[in-house]
Order: structure tokens, then C-alpha cells, then sequence
């Protein structure tokens, strides 16, 4: 597992590359604030609840949550099962709002 600076997936997004984001946090902190990830919350990953990136498996996967601690243990788990490209995004959304704020 990679790690992805904030910075990184911020000119990304604003290049309008399409990335594969999947936000690992409960739906409730999803709805509050998201920066576009399809909603995988940590448990679905870990009991293999994957269906909707099955397919992506070759393709770059950032996984993002509050902290960057259970993106963390989803982006293992997703190697595990074998995704060949997944990143962690480093200090979740608590980092990323502190670099962006919410206009």
C-alpha cells in the first residue's frame, strides 16, 4: 500500500482526472462531508462487501476516512484480495479540510 498526499488528489481533481475514490467512513460522516468517494464503509471491505469496485482491481484505488487509520487497514485488505494499486490518503478528511476548507 501507497500513501497519497491530500495535495496530490486536490490537483488531481482539479486537472479532472477521474479517480477512484472510496470513502471507508459510516454513512452519517459521508453525508456531513465528502470529496466524491463511493461510500464502502470499513466493514462492508473487511467482510468482502466489494461489489461496486470489483472491477477495479488493476486500476488506482484511494481510500480515504476521517484520520487515515481505517483507509489504512481497508487499503491492506483490499490488497489482500488483490488490488494492485491502492493508496491511502494521509490524514483522511481531518487533513484534507485543514488544507481546503469547505467554502
Amino acid at each position: 500500500m501507497e500513501i497519497i498526499q491530500a495535495e496530490t488528489v486536490k490537483e488531481k481533481l482539479d486537472a479532472g482526472e477521474k479517480l477512484n475514490l472510496v470513502d471507508v467512513r459510516e454513512p452519517s460522516e459521508h453525508t456531513a462531508y465528502n470529496i466524491g468517494g463511493v461510500l464502502i464503509p470499513l466493514g462492508q471491505i473487511l467482510s468482502m462487501q466489494i461489489d461496486a469496485i470489483e472491477d477495479l482491481k488493476s486500476e488506482e484505488i484511494i481510500c480515504y476516512c476521517r484520520s487515515g487509520q481505517r483507509s489504512m487497514q481497508a487499503a491492506m485488505m483490499l490488497e489482500s484480495m488483490g488490488f494492485s494499486n491502492v493508496k491511502n490518503l494521509v490524514g483522511g478528511m481531518l487533513g484534507w479540510e485543514s488544507k481546503f476548507p469547505a467554502q
